[in-house]
């Protein structure tokens, strides 16, 4: 038998990455998560966080988290299921689902449990999940806790999707789950065409929108709305960390599949429910969203903003077919030059955050930019200026 913990010890990048002063994580916000944060002691223009909308320093999604506070306490102290389902949660469930335009809506305590919780409540035994390569882990690991066979597709590639539609078995059921907005390369799924193979072959469609809420679709409504699609998506899930400005996932679907999952799904039902705090800031972060679509509208432009002035600077990103998506992936090839040149971005003000494989393929790493609705063209143009004088001096 071997020591358990032999693996820890084995030296591996992060461990290279620390020797040589470049390991780019876990960097202590001292401010607001915000379009500028003091992040250890500087001032650092914020392009890594998914705060989509700029909602985290709204003041009335602010003071309803304080208010809930002092009304509701800090917590639940118990699942959904139990003692844990407050009034709050019943709005946020109702009012987001008819934001939505599904029948209702299922609060879980992460975007990550969400994926857990949903894909290992409908897939069961003998049934079949068909996944892009590309999808966020959580639909990953939400594939592993159920009992069903997994398949994966070539990302947005629909030849081989329909490959492997046909692989599954006459008598098994199947749920195809793809990313909205794909989380590090800013494209959009072609769910038109994902639709159309799972009426072919009698698949559901499940789509992680956590990327796609308040970024596309009619007043942020996601990618099914982008597409005109909404009665064809079976199942939506989201996240309540980035457009709407708090912590917790959701999942919104037909009145019988949301039932289904809430008496069937061991995430959920073994968890301790959203705080009373994030449920009233994700609430009122919603109405914010249905109040000001105009957020919208501005992400998109500094998206198509940043896009040009990256361009304009010969700066390569990764090719997209969401000009208007605020996730602008830039090459930068190799592991530990994307370190180095995150590093040096770090130490002359741009925050960034750096794709490595297996998030990135090899030889095709990434700095991810994210923008937010409150960005600046001023603020966008002073990062741009570093980020050119960076990556020149890395020949890129």
């Amino acid at each position: 038998m071997i020591d358990l913990f032999e693996k820890c010890y084995k030296p591996g990048i992060a461990d290279d990455a620390k020797a040589r002063g470049i390991y780019p994580y876990f960097h202590a916000l001292e401010s607001k998560q915000d379009v500028t944060v003091i992040m250890e002691g500087k001032r650092r223009i914020m392009l890594g966080s998914n705060n989509y909308l700029g909602l985290t320093t709204n003041e009335n999604v602010i003071r309803a988290g304080v208010e809930a506070y002092e009304a509701f306490g800090s917590g639940c102290s118990g699942s959904r299921f139990l003692n844990g389902t407050l009034k709050l949660h019943l709005e946020l469930e109702k009012e987001l689902a008819a934001f939505l335009r599904k029948d209702e809506v299922v609060t879980f305590s992460t975007g990550f449990q969400s994926n857990l919780g949903i894909i290992s409540a409908l897939v069961g035994l003998r049934d079949y999940v068909i996944m892009d390569r590309e999808n966020h882990a959580s639909l990953y690991d939400g594939c592993r806790l159920s009992y069903g066979t997994m398949l994966r597709y070539r990302h947005s590639d629909m030849q081989d999707l329909e490959k492997k539609l046909q692989k599954v078995p006459e008598g098994a059921g199947c749920l195809i789950v793809t990313d909205g907005v794909f989380s590090m390369g800013g494209d959009i799924a072609n769910l038109p065409e994902i639709c159309r193979l799972a009426k072919q072959y009698g698949a559901r469609v499940m789509v992680d929108d956590a990327h796609g809420l308040g970024v596309i679709g009619e007043g942020g409504r996601g990618t099914a709305s982008y597409y005109g699609l909404e009665d064809q998506v079976d199942v939506y899930m989201g996240t309540f960390s980035k457009s709407l400005a708090s912590l917790g996932g959701y999942m919104a679907a037909s009145s019988r599949v949301a039932d289904y999952v809430r008496h069937n799904s061991r995430p959920f039902i073994f968890s301790a429910s959203i705080p009373p705090a994030n449920c009233a800031a994700a609430l009122t972060a919603l109405r914010e969203l249905e109040q000001h679509p105009e957020l919208v509208a501005k992400l998109q432009e500094n998206a198509l903003y940043l896009r040009r002035r990256l361009e304009e600077n010969e700066i390569k990103m990764r090719p997209s077919n969401g000009d208007i998506v605020p996730i602008i992936p830039i090459y930068t090839y190799e592991p530990i030059e994307t370190l180095t040149i995150a590093k040096e971005l770090y130490d002359a003000g741009v925050y960034v955050n750096s794709s490595l494989p297996p998030a990135a393929a090899p030889h095709e790493c990434l700095l991810r930019t994210s923008l937010m609705a409150t960005h600046t063209h001023a603020l966008i143009d002073e990062a741009v200026g570093i980020m050119k004088d960076v990556l020149r001096r890395h020949d890129l």
